[in-house]
This record gives structure tokens, C-alpha cells and sequence, in this order.
């Protein structure tokens, strides 16, 4: 008897401990001022102490409710908190500002380009010079800052913005200023040395959305399109002996036969070869007048920099140089067998299987990687140096 009086004894204290525990862990975890959880639900105050299983299911109800409330807080807030990340983020992107001192020739180009063409991120390009002391860039271009050079070496600036020094002319093409020595910290040429590298064209990796390249229709052997005729220039000089062994369609303002954008894409790619030649030799100095041929499906032949420079941008079977021949009638002698032999001309263009040609973009571009540098680094320059460097 007294056996079953203490087993029934522990049992109540047992029920008791563990309604205890229920009642503490609900009060302290879910405890609502509106709502108390210590009242089992329709049950009169005086059977309090017999209401286990509603206290129980009432434990249930509240504690799944408040899981769900407490989970879609916790989602939202996770929201909240990510789109806090992400506009500062933004925000941190976005404090790079470069500043455009003059428009480059008076050619404006979309300040939100850098992103969409290029996929560089946070930087603001900027015309507005109200803008210069938060400028952390200020790009300035070469043909068009002579009469202010005198003024910028006197122009006080930041400690920690970086004066751009842009340009894509040849040193024959560009005026030496004494001036700009120590001025600048940084270059955006087309030089392979420059601090930010601009070429006027690129090799670049096929991708999967670009169609399977076919060589377009040819019905001319030979052309050139030129307008800055010079006797002097050695273009001009080898055109006019190669012009005596092979026919030329020659183009553009010296030969009265203007050619406008629409024109200049067709007639490009319905000659075998091109004559790209540049207006002046220089190291690096490979201009449109390459990578346009290349582009719409044309064979160049080369007047520039060594093969050796040009083989560092290009692949080496895609051009003709002039310099592989002794003299123009030669060079005519290996495009007239190509012309014969097309399983030989097609050989040009094995490198399109895997590869295409772009150009590159004036002003924007230069603008947009000199951002992009300044944003990544940090470090103390100054180009002392500049007329040594792109004049000798």
C-alpha cells in the first residue's frame, strides 16, 4: 500500500516538474503581453490544474505560430539586410569619379557605357569640372590640351587623384610638349607599355553565340581606302610601285571616290586582300586599318612595325607582311597564286574558327579602363618621363 502511495506520489510530482517546465519554457520563449500563455485556453481558472493536454496543444498551436512569425521576420529581415548590402555596395562602386577635362576632338561618347561594353563597374564618368576636387581621375587628351598646359602645371589638385595622359595618335601625328613631363601619373595609349593599355583592336576567344564564320563573296583582288595622301609617306611610295604589277581599287578622298560607313563594311569585305597601311611606323602602332579587314573577313597585307610586333596582337597566318618580300613585285607574284589557288587563301583563315576580331572603342574606352585602374590601384605615381618615352 505504501508501495503504490509513493509510485503514485512520484508520478504527480513528475506531472507536476514537467508542467512546471512547459509552463516556464513557453512564458519565457513566447511570452505576449496581449496573450497569457499560462491560461489554459476554455478552461475555467479553478481546473487549472487539470488541464495538461489543452495546455499542451495550446503549447502547439503558439509555438508553431510563433515559428512561423518568427521565421518570415527573419526572412524579411535577411531581405532587408541583403538589400542593404548590395546598395552599399553599389554606393562603394559607384565613389570612382573621372572626370573628362576635354571631350577627345569634341566627340562625345555615353558616359554609362563602361559597364554594358566593357563590364566595368562603379565608375562615374563626368564632363562636369565643378566635379574636380572629388575627381579621384581627370583625363586629359593630348591634341587637345596645348593651350592649357601652362595653367594645369599651375592647377593645385588632390593628393590622391591621378592625371590621365590619353592618346591615340603616333608620335608623327602628335606634338612633343615639354610640359607634360612630371605632370601626369598615368598613360592610356596604344602602346603594350602604357599604364592602362588601349589597342585600337582586339583577338578575341569565339564565343558560342557567334555564328560559324564564313569568308564573304569576293569580286575585287586588291583594295585600299585612303585619304591622308602624303608622297613623302612610305605607304604612298610602295602603293605606287605595287600599283604597277597587280590592279588596285583605290578609295577615298585622294581618288575622288568618297566612301561612307554603309560602303566602306561592303567594299572591305568583297576585296581577297587589303592594304593596310599605316601612316607612319612606330612600335605598337597598329591601327583600324588592321582589324577591320580582319573583322569582315579580308586578308590584310601589312605596312607597319616588324612582323615580330605584330605577331604579339595577332595570330601569324592571318596577315601578309610586306616586309616577308623583296620588293612590290614579288608580294604581287604571292597574291596572284593565292588568287589561283583558294584551299591556299582559305589557309588565312583558320585561325576564325576559334578566334574574332574587335575594335576598339575611342574616348570610352580610355576612359572606362583608366577608372578601372584607378580603382584597383592605389599606388603613389608620377610619369616623369613622357616625351622620352613616346617621342625618344
Amino acid at each position: 500500500m505504501e508501495t503504490k502511495l509513493s509510485s503514485g506520489r512520484s508520478q504527480h510530482l513528475l506531472l507536476i516538474l514537467f508542467l512546471l517546465f512547459c509552463f516556464g519554457g513557453v512564458f519565457y520563449t513566447y511570452y505576449k503581453p496581449m496573450k497569457n500563455l499560462l491560461s489554459c485556453p476554455n478552461v475555467p481558472a479553478s481546473k487549472h490544474e487539470v488541464c495538461t493536454d489543452q495546455c499542451l496543444i495550446a503549447f502547439i498551436e503558439n509555438f508553431t505560430q510563433s515559428t512561423n512569425t518568427t521565421g518570415n521576420l527573419n526572412y524579411t529581415l535577411l531581405k532587408q539586410n541583403q538589400a542593404l548590402l548590395e546598395n552599399n555596395e553599389e554606393n562603394q562602386n559607384l565613389d570612382t569619379i573621372m572626370l573628362i577635362w576635354s571631350w577627345p576632338f569634341g566627340f562625345k561618347f555615353d558616359v554609362k557605357g563602361c559597364s554594358p561594353q566593357f563590364g566595368i563597374k562603379g565608375c562615374q564618368i563626368t564632363d562636369d569640372r565643378s566635379q574636380y576636387h572629388k575627381a579621384h581621375g581627370v583625363m586629359f587628351h593630348h591634341r587637345d590640351i596645348g593651350g592649357d598646359l601652362p595653367n594645369l602645371q599651375k592647377k593645385p589638385r588632390p593628393p590622391h587623384q591621378k592625371w590621365v595622359w590619353m592618346n591615340w595618335e603616333s608620335p608623327d601625328n602628335s606634338a612633343r610638349r615639354n610640359e607634360a613631363d612630371h605632370l601626369f601619373n598615368l598613360t592610356a595609349n596604344y602602346r603594350k607599355d602604357s599604364d592602362v593599355w588601349v589597342p585600337y583592336g582586339r583577338i578575341l576567344e569565339a564565343s558560342e553565340q557567334d555564328k560559324p564564320f564564313e569568308i564573304p563573296p569576293k569580286d575585287k583582288l586588291v583594295c585600299w581606302i585612303v585619304s591622308n595622301w602624303n608622297p613623302n609617306l612610305k605607304r604612298v611610295k610602295y602603293f605606287n610601285e605595287l600599283s604597277k604589277h597587280i590592279k588596285v581599287e583605290a578609295y577615298g578622298r585622294h581618288f575622288n571616290r568618297y566612301v561612307n560607313n554603309e560602303d566602306y563594311n561592303k567594299i572591305l569585305s568583297s576585296c581577297k586582300f587589303y592594304l593596310s597601311f599605316e601612316n607612319s611606323i612606330h612600335k605598337d602602332y597598329i591601327t583600324e586599318k588592321l582589324f577591320n579587314p580582319l573583322k569582315f573577313g579580308t586578308v590584310p597585307v601589312v605596312l607597319g612595325p616588324p612582323r615580330e610586333n605584330y605577331e604579339e596582337f595577332i595570330p601569324a597566318e592571318s596577315f601578309i607582311h610586306v616586309d616577308d618580300f623583296k620588293s612590290p613585285q614579288e608580294l604581287t607574284e604571292h597574291l596572284t597564286l593565292l588568287d589561283k589557288d583558294q584551299k591556299m587563301y582559305e589557309r588565312y583563315f583558320t585561325w576564325r574558327q576559334y578566334f574574332t576580331a574587335v575594335g576598339g572603342v575611342f574616348g570610352l574606352e580610355h576612359a572606362c579602363r583608366s577608372c578601372d585602374y584607378i580603382r584597383n590601384y592605389k599606388g603613389y605615381r608620377v610619369f616623369k618621363n613622357l616625351n622620352k618615352w613616346y617621342w625618344g
